[in-house]
């Protein structure tokens, strides 16, 4: 009996260890979308772009290099102003992001402008795809934020 015990336990911490492993292994791989956002270019020239909008971009630029590179949102393929609130909302929920409700607004506010200038080609593609209710909605929440840096 004791030799079947000593097996059993062995063969469970076994099992265990390579269920922990495992977990540890997916938790460090990366999506390889992710991983080509990372490669791409890290900063915005953003010298054309509305004063306050260069501010914004100081803040997205402060608060989001200090938990991924900057590289990941400016190549990313988001472009919608929903996909951008739900990223930011996404991380201002992340232990030590330092996003509050008023920099987030500017993180919002900069990601839309700049998908509407930058990415354009890429934007109008996707709303291209979109219903019209959905292409409405979101062209409005673009037009309101490009209104306010006029």
């Amino acid at each position: 009996m004791p030799m079947k015990i000593k097996l059993s336990t062995i063969l469970l911490g076994g099992a265990a260890f390579a269920v922990i492993g495992a977990g540890f292994a997916l938790a460090q791989a990366v999506d390889p979308r992710i991983e080509q956002y990372d490669k791409g270019p890290a900063t915005i020239n953003v010298s054309p772009y509305p004063a306050a909008i260069q501010q914004d971009y100081a803040v997205f630029s402060q608060k989001c290099s200090q938990c991924h590179k900057l590289s990941r949102p400016i190549n990313s393929d988001f472009v919608l102003p929903d996909q951008w609130s739900r990223y930011i909302h996404r991380m201002m929920s992340k232990p030590g992001s330092g996003i509050d409700s008023g920099s987030g607004a500017k993180i919002y506010d900069f990601l839309v402008y700049d998908s509407s200038v930058r990415k354009k080609a890429m934007l109008d593609a996707t709303l291209a795809k979109a219903s019209p209710a959905e292409k409405a909605a979101e062209e409005a929440k673009i037009k309101a934020v490009v209104a306010k840096y006029k």
